[in-house]
């Protein structure tokens, strides 16, 4: 299973859909942090951010882009072949880049606390407390086996935020439908040269710098 929701719902796989804008399209590009490497500390440490973003982010972008490049060839060619065969290169590196473009603005140097507005008020409804989401989320995000992300997302045909689990670099929205609005990362890269194997205490330090003025925007933005 590629992405499970926290109320148990699932999702079968889905190939991507055919890139034909691929053609005309401008290469990826690693985004600029909106911090410093060194902002989040001490909850997240300078090195890990460095390695974290120039390094394994830079790698999906610039995989995506032979992955791409690759899929034109094969759409020019009318190669069907090669173009299944490339769906899971496009998913990983294609879900690697999205899921961390999200995760750099969902932290800040600022953040921490609770939400307020619109956002607080659906936490409530749809989880009974802030405490209640806070803990669900983070024993969803500590229970991904092996790596992956754990998601606070919108479920825009029912009108309510989910939790969910999605392994490897599963793109949340891609593979379950929910709107992204807050993505833990629980690979080993995001916490292991401060926190070691021990992922709940980096569970419980990334609250300290999670950006809900960016998740609270992203609500709204997903109800219009």
């Amino acid at each position: 299973m590629l992405c499970r929701l926290a109320s148990g719902g699932r999702s079968g796989a889905k190939l991507i859909a055919p890139l034909g804008c691929l053609v005309s399209r401008q290469k990826h590009t690693l985004p600029d942090l909106p911090y410093d490497y060194g902002a989040l500390e001490p909850h997240i440490n300078a090195e890990i951010m460095q390695l974290h973003h120039s390094k394994h982010h830079a790698t999906y972008v610039n995989n995506l882009n032979v992955a791409e490049e690759k899929y034109k060839e094969a759409l020019a060619k009318g190669d069907v072949t090669a173009q299944v065969s490339l769906q899971p290169a496009l998913k990983f590196n294609g879900g690697g880049h999205i899921n961390h473009t999200i995760f750099w603005t969902n932290l800040s140097p600022n953040g921490g606390g609770e939400p307020k507005g619109e956002l607080m008020e659906a936490i409530k409804r749809d989880f009974g407390s802030f405490a209640n989401f806070k803990e669900k989320l983070t024993a969803v995000s500590v229970g991904v086996q092996g790596s992956g992300w754990g998601w606070l997302g919108y479920n825009k045909e029912q009108g309510r935020l989910q939790i969910a689990a999605c392994a490897n670099q599963d793109p949340l929205q891609g593979t379950t439908g929910l709107i992204p609005l807050l993505g833990i990362d629980v690979w080993e890269h995001a916490y292991y040269l401060q926190y070691k194997n021990v992922r709940p205490d980096y569970l419980k330090a990334i609250w300290n710098v999670i950006n809900w003025e960016n998740i609270s925007s992203r609500y709204a933005t997903c109800k219009k």
